[in-house]
């Protein structure tokens, strides 16, 4: 963490902290949990595919439609770290009670995963507005680029002890069963969340902001449609942004529906965790590359990268037959998975006014959302009318093909920092 400041340093911890969450919860152990619950009540495979993926759609859903009022709101002094700490906190109470959900009974447990979703995901409207607050314009996709990569080693190390959990309670070595080693590492995602959180409560503070008024309420109301209205004529922002709302779309399907699709493959569980950590530590330095060759080829082009390599992912899949295929895979989605989320956020944080940078991470937040909606819907009818989950995944090569096409129409910031410069 060298060279970064103490503000840049604590908002990059945070990408460390939630990362476990990122990994055990939305990625590995809780869909096997999951998965496992939902086969011994009775339920087929792609249909506990299909309605993982419908829960995560409304789960986003929600969020989606309170995510920009509430930006907009926190846009005043003071009340940015306010809704942060309300949707950290929800987020990491909905861990921890996924613990306490009896293993058999499925639907519970998606009840508790969408109020875990809504606080993870909340939570990150606030932080990912965060970053104009802690950086300046220069340093955007280092600081950027830098908590993704930070997040992706970070989330090995709770991810390595719940591994431990679970593996020793399959071997008999721990006098538990597996079911209650998962729930142990729901436990440890929330205390780890919780605790590595502690530096962006105490150093990240609201620096650029508006000054509070009367009916702050409806003021924001005003102040929403306004931007709305005036989103249209920032040429830049709005085709990005549009761009965004296909490919990032694709992305997010496939890291929170990665296990459940290999598990429809006849995957077993260990095999799906040692995959998935190995695939946050490759992750972790691609993620910096991603950062530091930015700088010297833009932003822009290595998002064209990315989108690039998912294409690749999603055609690969369709020909998935081997365990060994399934690694090809995860190395594939590891090199870019980190870069182009980390470098949407960065560019989306050039191409917004500072003081209404909550506002606009709201609209950045309902673009994103809403396109979280099409993806696990797409794959979970795709995977239940064809009752193959690989062409499931295969679907959503049209999303990044839209992605790519819009995006090259996006111009690039002739001045960062401040949307009215690139209309």
């Amino acid at each position: 963490m060298k060279g970064f400041t103490k503000e840049e340093s604590s908002w990059i911890r945070y990408d460390w902290a939630s990362s476990a969450y990122s990994i055990i919860i939305s990625t590995a152990v809780f869909p096997l949990f999951y998965k496992a619950s939902a086969k011994s009540a009775g339920v087929a495979d792609s249909d506990s595919t299909a309605y993982l993926g419908y829960t995560i759609a409304i789960a986003t859903f929600i969020l989606a439609m309170i995510g920009p009022i509430l930006g907009t709101i926190a846009d005043y002094k003071g009340l940015k770290k306010k809704f942060f700490t309300i949707f950290f906190t929800l987020g990491i109470t909905a861990t921890a009670a996924l613990a306490f959900v009896p293993g058999e009974n499925w639907m519970a447990l998606l009840v508790c995963y969408t109020l875990a979703v809504l606080g993870s995901t909340g939570t990150n409207v606030f932080y990912d507005a965060f970053i104009v607050d802690v950086t300046s314009d220069e340093r955007l996709d280092q600081v950027s680029a830098r908590g993704y990569g930070m997040g992706y080693i970070g989330s090995t190390i709770p991810f390595i002890i719940s591994i431990a959990v679970i593996i020793t309670a399959q071997q008999g070595i721990l006098p538990i069963s597996v079911n209650v080693a998962s729930k142990i590492a729901f436990l440890i995602t929330a205390l780890w969340w919780g605790l590595w959180a502690i530096p962006m409560f105490k150093n990240v503070h609201q620096k650029h902001y508006i000054e509070r008024e009367p009916q702050i309420i409806l003021n924001s109301f005003r102040r929403l449609g306004k931007t709305f209205k005036e989103i249209r004529k920032y040429k830049a922002l709005f085709l990005f942004l549009l761009a965004y709302f296909f490919y990032i779309d694709g992305v997010g399907t496939i890291i929170t529906m990665s296990t459940a699709y290999g598990t429809d493959l006849g995957l077993n569980s260990t095999t799906l965790l040692i995959v998935l950590f190995v695939t946050q530590v490759v992750a972790w330095p691609f993620a910096i590359l991603f950062g530091k060759l930015s700088a010297k080829y833009t932003g822009k082009k290595m998002l064209y990268v990315g989108i690039s390599v998912y294409i690749i992912v999603c055609i690969y899949a369709y020909f998935l037959e081997t365990a060994a295929d399934f690694w090809i895979l995860a190395m594939l989605v590891a090199t870019s998975q980190g870069g182009i989320q980390a470098l949407s956020r960065s560019y989306f944080a050039k191409l917004v006014p500072k003081a209404n940078a909550n506002e606009f991470f709201g609209f950045y937040n309902i673009f994103g959302k809403f396109a979280s909606i099409m993806g696990p819907l797409l794959v979970g009818a795709t995977a239940q009318l064809t009752g193959n989950s690989s062409m499931g995944v295969f679907s959503l090569v049209i999303l990044f093909i839209i992605g790519i096409i819009i995006l090259a129409f996006v111009p690039e910031p002739k001045v960062e920092g401040h949307a009215s410069r690139i209309a």
